[in-house]
């Protein structure tokens, strides 16, 4: 690919080496209560500035080992968005099996599978809302859990809130993540999980709003995934999921990860 380069008195010729040779399947599939999805792209081009190409049609189940549960596209055909039988239902302990058989292969591969073993669920008891003015020159707010955690369970814990039931920490980027070893067992006496920049108008608290947590049990593997994803940073749109250096857990080449998880609720009203 060359890119010509101009300035006051030249052009000059620059060569980018870039392999947009093959494209990948991204699995984007998160299992969990009332935030079931899983979405199926094909990774594009550096200079690809367009939506992700979807990959639809493609047959896809969840099975453990008992039971198979069909899942079926939204839009058929069209939106390469698909959910789980109704009658599916997570039990922590279980391992569960993504199958993903493709109509038209990528990369010349057409099946696709991954397993995740649901982390146990640990209650929510309360969270608090907390306004802190200039701290470090920022006026902002924080919102703090309460929960105890059971003793050497070695689960990792994912956090996400909603004011007046809209999902605000609605990206991984968004994400609040904790390792196990900070709660060991203990009662959890208002931990911070989120900062909260009053001075960003979409994402702050007012008076009177409802805020919402739900604390998800995660593998450490999810944990992982989330925590590379975010400091890669994905500064640059045109790419369509994470980079090869990021470690996913689909099989024959894919990217990106499939995860299982069940969540506990606790919510609060600002100001109260």
């Amino acid at each position: 690919m060359m890119i010509l380069a101009a300035s006051s008195s030249c052009t000059q010729k620059i060569d980018l080496k870039l392999d947009e040779s093959q494209s990948r399947l991204v699995v984007d599939a998160t299992i969990a209560p009332s935030a079931s999805l899983i979405k199926l792209t094909r990774s594009s081009g550096y200079f690809y500035n367009e939506p992700s190409p979807k990959v639809v049609s493609a047959t896809i189940s969840i099975s453990n080992e008992e039971l198979n549960f069909p899942c079926k596209e939204t839009h058929p055909g069209v939106s390469g968005i698909y959910l789980p039988d109704s009658s599916f239902h997570g039990i922590p302990g279980k391992t569960y099996t993504l199958n993903v058989s493709l109509k038209e292969p990528v990369a010349n591969k057409s099946n696709f599978s991954s397993s995740c073993t649901m982390a146990w669920v640990v209650k929510l008891d309360s969270i608090k809302t907390v306004f802190t003015p200039n701290y470090q020159g920022l006026d902002l707010w924080q919102i703090n859990v309460y929960a105890k955690d059971p003793p050497a369970d070695g689960n990792c814990y994912l956090f996400q809130y909603y004011r007046n039931d809209t999902l605000i920490s609605d990206s991984i980027f968004k994400y609040s993540i904790e390792e196990d070893k900070f709660f060991n067992g203990n009662y959890v006496y208002g931990a911070p999980v989120f900062y909260i920049d009053n001075s960003h108008k979409w994402e702050t608290l007012h008076t009177g709003d409802k805020v919402s947590v739900r604390m998800s049990g995660i593998t450490r593997e999810y944990y992982n995934f989330i925590t590379q994803v975010q400091e890669a940073g994905f500064n640059i749109p045109f790419f369509s999921g994470p980079p090869a250096n990021v470690k996913g857990n689909i099989d024959n080449g894919a990217i990106g990860f499939f995860t299982v998880y069940g969540s506990s609720w606790a919510e609060t009203v600002v100001g109260k």
